[in-house]
């Protein structure tokens, strides 16, 4: 298969309907199910504000042969075990899936954060009944540290797997 041809951009005002075709059900499964429209409209002022406070990235994933945007992706500051980390985490809309496109995208985001120095790690949290997210971690060489109990969103605890990635020194 081809390595799909995607672009990580920036996040805009633009994609707020992005954010509401990834709250669809479907899309939510594995993350405690869809937010409300008052969670949706916080959760994007947070993915607008994020780079400005120098805690993370948003991107929405736009392909480029059609310029469709079809998902998104993003780091942001966390603590996990006593240690400062950049989680990641990523959503690809059901049509686009099984096509290489999260793979692509999250390599792109990991190049941007290994650029800025920050950590010296990244860690994905995906549910261990989620198998396309756990290949993903796997194909970008991310070590399976274990499994463990995830609190996301608040109050919705989930058994994920605890995939390690270290940057570049």
């Amino acid at each position: 298969m081809n390595k799909p041809h995607v672009r990580i951009e920036p996040w805009s005002e633009s994609n707020l309907d992005l954010l509401r075709k990834i709250n669809a059900p479907e899309m939510m499964e594995h993350l405690g199910g869809p937010e409300t429209e008052e969670q949706l409209l916080r959760r994007h002022k947070r993915y607008l504000e994020i780079g400005g406070k120098g805690s993370g990235r948003m991107y929405s994933i736009v392909l480029h042969h059609d310029n469709e945007t079809v998902g998104s992706v993003g780091y942001w500051d966390s603590h996990h075990k006593e240690e400062s980390i950049y989680e990641i985490g990523w959503s690809v809309l059901p049509s686009y899936q099984g096509r290489g496109i999260a793979t692509a995208a999250v390599a792109a985001a990991i190049a941007n954060a290994n650029v800025e120095k920050k950590h010296s790690c990244m860690h994905a949290f995906p549910s261990i009944h989620n198998p396309a997210s756990n290949a993903v971690c796997q194909k970008l060489n991310f070590q399976l540290i274990s499994d463990c109990e995830f609190e996301y969103p608040p109050g919705n605890f989930m058994r994920c797997n605890d995939w390690r990635l270290e940057f570049d020194a």
